[in-house]
């Protein structure tokens, strides 16, 4: 969220000029960046497959066996192809599984599976049965959540744990409240769902709170997204002039079932499992992402972790290592080669 902001103030301020940094290629770039980006995934033998787990189909990616399993858990509001820059060299020494959560992507809508628990019972099967052998587990974001709840169930199945800036504590009441994902991606599910809307994209185009930081530029970059919208029916939404960063807020939209972030509104995605004991019965190797803490003028959280939150994680997980960033929430998108590090440092262990 931090480097989300610093952009828009670039963005705003004017400090994009076309003609400073070349109009052509930064257009380019923002524009192609998806297919830039998976063309290198396809080249690097990835094969997208489905699975049925317990009666719902999970998409996901497979990349060539070149070593030991490594299993990827995206979070919110993406899919799989949000790995897409890490990816390539992931793959030149792991067997890499990078799957679609159940309301993203290709995988099943399934509502009634919208909580860590029974998500991460479903990903324990597919595990056993898809992996077949122990997998280092990466989670982002609610996928963190997700690595950690299979970290503490599941060590059959799992050597070590890379936990990606995961929201841990932020997603129960009364702290929740305060935070950015409640405030924005997770009332804004609630009140289409009530209202009975039905296109979630242009939606969550319309009410998002991220054109708040806009100022007077916000209506302008709406307009645009409409007419995109319009001409592409059925997709998520991308913007020329903003940066991938940016674009990758709203490019998997068109995938995302609005049922799954209300499960964190009213409190259903945490039902039956318990943080706290969670984190201290991961026996496995496991390291914590940290990334850059910010807070809103009304002290909303604009992070998955305030530093209180991530003490805490660190201080309960008995084989942790504490790894504190300054990078945005996705840190594995913006600092590749240091995620990569993390990830191969669990191997060693």
């Amino acid at each position: 969220m931090r480097r989300v902001l610093t952009i828009i103030g670039l963005v705003v301020g004017g400090g994009l000029a076309a003609g400073a940094i070349g109009a052509g290629g930064w257009c380019y770039r923002n524009a192609t960046y998806l297919e830039r980006g998976m063309a290198a995934v396809a080249g690097a033998g990835y094969t997208e497959k489905q699975t049925t787990v317990d009666g719902s189909v999970i998409h996901y990616a497979e990349g060539p066996d070149n070593g030991p399993a490594l299993l990827l858990i995206h979070g919110q509001e993406v899919d799989w192809k949000n790995y897409r820059r890490v990816l390539p060299e992931l793959s030149r020494r792991y067997h890499v599984f990078a799957v679609d959560c159940y309301g993203h992507g290709s995988s099943a809508r399934v509502p009634e599976k919208y909580s860590a628990a029974t998500l991460g019972r479903d990903l324990h099967t597919f595990l056993t049965e898809v992996v077949r052998e122990p997998a280092i587990v990466a989670g982002h974001s609610s996928g963190g959540h997700l690595a950690a709840w299979l970290g503490a169930n599941a060590q059959d199945t799992v050597r070590a744990v890379l936990l990606e800036d995961p929201p841990f504590f932020t997603t129960t009441m009364p702290r929740a409240r305060t935070t950015w994902n409640y405030v924005d991606l997770a009332t804004m599910t609630h009140t289409f769902l009530a209202a009975g809307e039905t296109d979630w994209v242009g939606y969550s185009l319309e009410h998002s709170r991220i054109w708040g930081f806009f100022g007077d530029s916000a209506e302008n970059f709406k307009r645009q997204g409409r007419r995109y919208h319009a001409a592409h029916p059925g997709e998520g939404i991308r913007w020329w002039s903003l940066p991938p960063v940016m674009n990758e807020t709203f490019r998997a939209s068109a995938g995302y079932d609005p049922r799954f972030g209300d499960a964190f509104y009213t409190g259903s995605w945490d039902e039956g499992w318990d943080q706290a004991d969670a984190l201290s019965r991961i026996s496995v190797p496991s390291t914590l992402v940290h990334t850059a803490v910010r807070y809103d003028e009304q002290g909303i959280l604009m992070a998955a972790m305030g530093d209180e939150e991530a003490a805490r994680a660190r201080d309960l997980l008995p084989h942790g290592r504490f790894v504190k960033v300054e990078t945005g929430h996705g840190f594995h998108d913006e600092a590749p080669r240091q995620y990569i590090a993390l990830v191969d440092e669990l191997n060693r262990r």
